[in-house]
């Protein structure tokens, strides 16, 4: 397991969640969705809160925002204890969830984030500019004065973001807040929220399935699984943990038969490929001695050898490790 990340950089926790506890009564009798989960996110982080289906990642993030009453624990944001002062909690955090559109159909974009703005108690007249670029900067200065009701769902769900941006909390909570968006505007969405963390000390937190998104984005990313942190740390820290010596290796022709059987039998092989004029391999090789090793067998059968790439891990590949050791029993981790 990864170590975990206790001190906010920036000063106190926006977000603090001890001992959060949920537990429903089912058919099948009483169901764990979150376990004893703690965790504190300082301002002006970006977090990654990831987990895979059943995780408890869905059930932790409603109860952070007052949505779902835990068994036990407490969650407060910017010091204000969710749970007993809902109302003034809300002064500080935002969220889009999937599925739940804060639109009003019947307003146009400009006038819903204005419309939001004020609930929030902001003089949307002197926003003016930053509605525009919120605006531009998730692609709907073509449909500004489009009533939602006639966007696409993309297009609704760009402007559900847009409101929530409007409102200008200090926390902000996003599921899947890349989804249905293009590359240029997915790029400038991701360039928007880390400008947000940076310049005006905003707290983003991002549930998201798309590994490649939270690896751009977060700096850090905590990890739940069957309803447990199962890794809290930096992005770059969880991919120097699960670093490997894995090596792409591309040969130029078909070698002898036995080549392959003899890499298998000595390494891990993880991948073996055939294509007309020659044969592709992936190989984790535990250290610098069972790369030289493997050089001399491949010298020694006389292969032709076009490529040997180091593959560096990314998010997915962690988060995949993560996740399925975690659902191992004690005997199944140790074999």
């Amino acid at each position: 397991m990864c170590p975990r990340l206790t001190d906010s950089p920036k000063g106190c926790s926006a977000v603090s969640v001890s001992s959060l506890t949920k537990t429903y009564n089912g058919e099948k009798g009483c169901v764990t969705a979150v376990d004893d989960v703690s965790f504190d996110i300082g301002s002006g982080q970006i977090v990654g809160l990831l987990g895979p289906n059943g995780a408890g990642k869905t059930t932790t993030v409603k109860t952070v925002l007052g949505l779902i009453t835990p068994t036990s624990g407490t969650v407060s944001i910017h010091g204000v204890p969710v749970h007993e002062a809902r109302s003034r909690a809300y002064n500080y955090v935002s969220a889009v969830l999937e599925g739940a559109r804060n639109v009003y159909w019947r307003l146009s974009v400009r006038e819903n984030l204005a419309f939001f703005a004020g609930l929030h108690g902001i003089n949307p007249q002197a926003r003016i500019d930053r509605h525009e670029a919120i605006i531009d900067t998730l692609g709907l200065t073509g449909k500004a004065d489009e009533p939602a009701k006639n966007l696409s769902r993309g297009m609704k769900q760009k402007v559900a973001l847009g409101c929530t941006l409007a409102r200008e909390t200090p926390v902000l909570f996003l599921d899947e807040p890349m989804l249905g968006l293009d590359v240029e505007t997915t790029r400038d969405l991701q360039t928007e929220l880390q400008r947000l963390a940076r310049e005006e000390d905003k707290t983003i937190v991002i549930t998201s399935h798309d590994m490649a998104v939270i690896e751009a984005v977060c700096d850090r990313v905590i990890v739940l699984s069957e309803g447990d942190i199962v890794a809290d740390n930096s992005v770059d820290n969880l991919l120097d943990v699960f670093q490997s010596q894995t090596y792409r290796v591309q040969l130029a022709e078909s070698p002898p038969a036995h080549l392959r059987e003899q890499l298998d039998t000595r390494f891990q092989l993880l991948d073996w490929r055939i294509d007309t004029d020659s044969v592709e391999f992936e190989v984790a090789l535990a250290d610098s001695e069972e790369f030289y090793e493997c050089v001399d067998i491949l010298q020694t059968a006389e292969a032709t050898v076009r490529s040997f790439t180091e593959i560096e891990p990314d998010l997915e590949d962690v988060f995949v490790e993560l996740t399925s050791a975690a659902s191992l029993s004690p005997e199944e981790a140790e074999s």
